[in-house]
């Protein structure tokens, strides 16, 4: 089955604007997840909410607290917590342009991948692209998804272009308070030496594949020797659980660059009418 687009949209850069879809680049399968069993009866643990004194209570009694002071809660109810969040937006404006090595990789938090909507933004898609990729800069703007404002980057990735989420400058610790008390000696010069032959010698290309979780790796083989061997089985009835549920393209690409260096301010982008996207198949 094709991959969902996490988010469909446009880039605009000035006057042009992209149609564009963004589609999840990593993924948690991985992991291997468990679940809470009582063993005498077979069953699923669940968990109830409960008050000191008064135990289990209904879910529509409770209301978001904030602790200001030791003890002391600002009670928001959810509907007051939706007001304020952000319309997710069909538009990421690239505002700013920075060399990759400006951002310091803690900022960096999780990777999309970009591709064109359809084939009508192809051009404009590969244009900016192959700009970024001859600049050697990445591109930054804001962009509403799911009631939160993300800072994003957009850099190329092979004929794509991978855009990333960014924390904010409050949500990532100062090196300096943790890195302060280590001595700022010069190291001996034979050790130096000595360790610098050690990574010539064990560098080599970055190749993913050859690592692997061996803690996962290590879980799976003994689920499936359990599996094979029929031992400690439980069959779960789970009938009386609760279910959850768990574009357009540029018009003149060359006239609307040149429109946008000649007014750099401008915020009105160029579009097409808009046109029904063709069949087409993502990985």
């Amino acid at each position: 089955m094709a991959a969902r687009a996490y988010w469909q949209g446009q880039i605009r850069l000035a006057l042009v604007s992209i149609p564009v879809e963004i589609y999840a680049a990593t993924k948690s399968g991985a992991q291997i997840a468990f679940h809470q069993i009582h063993e005498p009866s077979g069953k699923r643990v669940k968990y109830e909410k409960v008050v000191p004194g008064l135990g289990a209570i209904d879910t529509d009694e409770i209301v978001k607290g904030y602790e200001v002071d030791k003890g002391d809660y600002v009670l928001l109810d959810q509907d007051e917590i939706d007001a304020v969040k952000l319309e997710s937006k069909k538009t990421l404006e690239l505002t700013q342009f920075v060399d990759a090595s400006e951002i310091d990789v803690l900022y960096y938090e999780r990777p999309y991948f970009v591709v064109p909507a359809d084939d009508l933004a192809e051009e404009a898609f590969i244009v900016l692209r192959e700009a970024l990729r001859q600049a050697k800069k990445v591109g930054l703007g804001q962009l509403a998804m799911r009631g939160r404002e993300y800072v994003v980057s957009l850099k190329p990735c092979g004929r794509g272009m991978v855009l990333e989420t960014l924390r904010y400058a409050d949500e990532v610790n100062k090196a300096q308070g943790y890195f302060r008390d280590i001595p700022d000696d010069k190291p001996d010069a034979d050790l130096l030496e000595l360790a610098t032959t050690l990574i010539d010698k064990k560098t080599a290309d970055f190749d993913p594949g050859k690592f692997h979780d061996r803690y996962v790796d290590a879980l799976r083989d003994l689920i499936a020797r359990k599996q094979k061997s029929k031992s400690n089985r439980k069959i779960i009835d789970d009938k009386d659980e609760g279910g959850g549920k768990s574009g357009s393209n540029v018009v003149d690409l060359m006239a609307a660059l040149k429109k946008s260096i000649e007014k750099p301010g401008g915020t009105t982008a160029a579009k097409a009418p808009a046109k029904k996207p063709t069949a087409k198949k993502r990985a």
